[in-house]
């Protein structure tokens, strides 16, 4: 049978004239990592925002509801209470409407100002790492 060749000390040798600085790979995952973070808590807090709008829109709707739902003398008084509970219910989603796109509104600006940012960064990160693989390189090519 063939001998194996060991190859350990070539390998080595070679990733040894080889600097890596693995320090950017670990700056840009960062910089991902903490976008990421910000991200998460713009649509948290724009979820927990949409959630309370819904809560009182529906607690607005229950006790308009109250009102419908009493016996009344005349039958006319039906038609009023219907009618009256439509017009609320009209102003109240348009207020409740205005809410949600006041939500929609910040989450989108919000989420510029992060894009902008992690942009910024993303390219300080690759300037940084290019910088410090030139660096290397003329490292390198003056050791020989």
């Amino acid at each position: 049978m063939a001998n194996q060749n060991d190859f350990t000390k070539a390998l080595t040798d070679m990733f040894g004239a080889t600097p890596i600085d693995t320090s950017a790979m670990r700056d840009m995952f960062r910089t991902n990592a903490e976008f990421g973070e910000k991200l998460t808590k713009v649509a948290l807090d724009a979820a927990g925002r949409s959630s309370e709008i819904t809560s009182e829109w529906t607690m607005d709707t229950l006790a308009r509801m109250g009102d419908v739902a009493t016996v009344k003398e005349d039958p006319a008084d039906y038609a009023k209470a219907m009618t009256d509970f439509a017009s609320a219910q009209a102003e109240s989603a348009a207020e409740h409407m205005a809410s949600f796109a006041k939500v929609a509104k910040k989450v989108q600006t919000r989420t510029v100002e992060l894009m902008t940012a992690a942009g910024k960064a993303v390219s300080k990160d690759i300037t940084a790492a290019a910088d410090k693989a030139t660096t290397a390189s003329k490292r390198a090519a003056a050791a020989k």
